[in-house]
């Protein structure tokens, strides 16, 4: 782009130079048209700019959905120290191709910098002309930087951490230290890849909406949690703060977990073990929720295990099969879907019964 904008710029004089008419341009006519010029290359160089943010953006969104997939990948009970060291290699083409196009978005910057310059310079030469004063000029550009130097480093920082993670698991790792360890390092770099996602502006007004929406939503209910744990002593207020993240730390540390402050599996796990353990409105309703869970599928027969109200990795199994018949997504959470297909289940049951309940009594009071 450098070299087109000098091109253009040498035409331009060669042009005015070798002409038929002999008078050469005046300094307004040379002014006008190099401001008509570096407009001309201000817009191609946004045209390459926009183009590089929209690749960018689909790059990093894929990026995103494999470094998720790879943090799941270690929840699954059959996982192996031998998954957890070669997994990372998947991460790898996506990760050079966000980082590819990261670089473009970059160059493409500092043509459009470079070209806003020339503008800007032109600008001025042709209020001079035309004024025909020594105005002073001092030259400024428009391009802003793309996303926040802290969201960069953030980014950086969790990148080097899960390759500290991955090299730091051996043959002698044991597993659950190591899926712990490997699943929190993830989750830091998806959380810091999509909050640079949201600065670069990749999400539409409606999108960006629903995200703040879900965050402040699901904060709240985790300072909720934090709270009735005991860890977390401020307002419900839905902001990840400084005082949830000092609070999801602590209970880190308490139950021997990466130290992140950042809710990942093994976080979340801890956090409903200690709102259980702490007793409560909250922990009662906690255990009431999973036993009616419990007993809902051993009523299916997809639960054989008591109805005591403790939430183990067979009773996501039994409900994924669960979702499985059910036809819907088995996400091992009780979500609205599955929900709306129990109720469907359970409506048809009963009118089943209906049905099949009046013969049986007609037969036996010998009724008409």
């Amino acid at each position: 782009m450098r070299r087109l904008i000098a091109m253009a710029f040498g035409a331009t004089v060669l042009v005015a130079g070798c002409g038929d008419d002999d008078e050469a341009p005046s300094d307004l006519e040379a002014a006008q048209a190099r401001v008509a010029d570096a407009e001309e290359a201000v817009s191609d160089a946004q045209g390459t700019f926009d183009d590089a943010i929209s690749t960018f953006c689909e790059d990093s969104e894929d990026y995103v959905g494999a470094v998720d997939r790879y943090g799941q990948a270690f929840n699954q009970a059959e996982a192996t120290v031998g998954d957890i060291t070669t997994a990372g290699a998947d991460l790898q083409e996506p990760r050079e191709t966000v980082q590819s196009s990261a670089g473009d978005v970059a160059d493409a910057r500092d043509q459009l910098t470079q070209a806003e310059q020339e503008l800007a310079e032109a600008q001025v030469a042709l209020a001079e002309a035309q004024s025909s004063t020594s105005a002073s000029s001092t030259s400024t550009t428009t391009t802003s930087t793309l996303v926040p130097a802290a969201t960069l480093d953030r980014v950086e920082r969790a990148e080097s951490d899960l390759a500290d993670a991955t090299e730091g698991i051996t043959d002698q790792t044991p597993l659950t230290e190591a899926t712990a360890q490997l699943n929190a390092a993830a989750f830091a770099v998806e959380v810091a890849w999509l909050r640079l996602f949201t600065d670069a502006g990749c999400l539409t007004a409606e999108q960006e909406e629903q995200a703040v929406t879900a965050v402040v939503e699901y904060t709240s209910a985790l300072q909720a949690s934090l709270q009735t744990a005991g860890y977390y002593e401020g307002g419900v207020d839905g902001i990840y703060g400084p005082a949830t993240v000092d609070a999801v730390e602590a209970l880190q540390t308490e139950s021997d977990l990466p130290v992140t402050g950042l809710v990942d599996q093994a976080t979340s796990a801890a956090l409903d073990a200690a709102v259980q353990a702490s007793g409560g409105e909250a922990a009662q309703q906690a255990l009431a929720d999973t036993a009616a869970l419990q007993a809902t599928l051993k009523l299916a027969g997809y639960w054989t295990g008591p109805v005591d109200g403790e939430w183990t990795a067979e009773l996501t199994d039994a409900l994924k099969d669960f979702q499985t018949a059910l036809g819907v997504s088995p996400t091992g959470a009780v979500d609205a879907a599955t929900l709306s297909a129990l109720e469907e289940t359970i409506a048809a049951a009963q009118d089943a019964a209906t049905t099949t309940s009046t013969p049986a009594t007609t037969a036996t009071t010998g009724q008409p």
